[in-house]
């Protein structure tokens, strides 16, 4: 890092702070959806995954789709206990990645009205915490950071496929 090729100018390094920081608002985006109709991921407007999922009753949850695979209630289940993992780990919790059991996560398929309320309280509370988190910046290594970022895009993909699932949770299409 640091060299430049012949020609070209040398770029300045970025502080970690900063990598928190841009980590931080992509994630926050996903979460709480686009400020001041501007969006990095998301489109102008849109609400973000904690909204969305609050549009959905139990039983449009709970559904499984024709061609199989997982119900909502089931991919927010999963990102609850991913995003816990993390929480963990922030807390001080050595590893708490090496014994998890992502299988168990998925195993949540049906959700009652009260079950969904507290299942949508339960990702609000995780993914609030994680993102707080990302707010103070620290040293890590190259595999913590990898798993930081990563952590984003697994979101990301997650509020993707809900939305292939459920219309009603899409955000507003691209007007640019």
């Amino acid at each position: 890092m640091g060299r430049t090729r012949e020609g070209q100018n040398e770029l300045p390094m970025i502080p970690i702070s900063a990598i928190f920081r841009s980590v931080s608002t992509v994630f926050t985006e996903l979460i709480n959806g686009t400020e001041s109709g501007y969006g990095w991921v998301l489109n102008r407007g849109d609400k973000g995954l904690l909204r969305s999922l609050d549009q959905l009753s139990s039983r449009e949850a709970s559904m499984v789709p024709a061609e199989g695979g997982a119900s909502i209630a089931a991919h927010v289940d999963h990102l609850c206990y991913g995003l816990s993992l993390f929480n963990r780990w922030n807390a001080g919790e050595q590893d708490p990645f090496t014994d998890a059991d992502y299988s168990a996560s998925w195993r949540k398929a049906s959700v009652s009205a009260n079950e969904w309320e507290a299942l949508r309280s339960r990702l609000r509370k995780e993914a609030r915490s994680w993102r707080d988190a990302l707010t103070e910046s620290r040293q890590l290594s190259e595999m913590e950071m990898i798993g930081i970022v990563a952590c984003a895009a697994h979101v990301a993909y997650h509020l993707g496929a809900i939305r292939q699932m459920n219309r009603s949770t899409r955000g507003p299409t691209a007007n640019d």
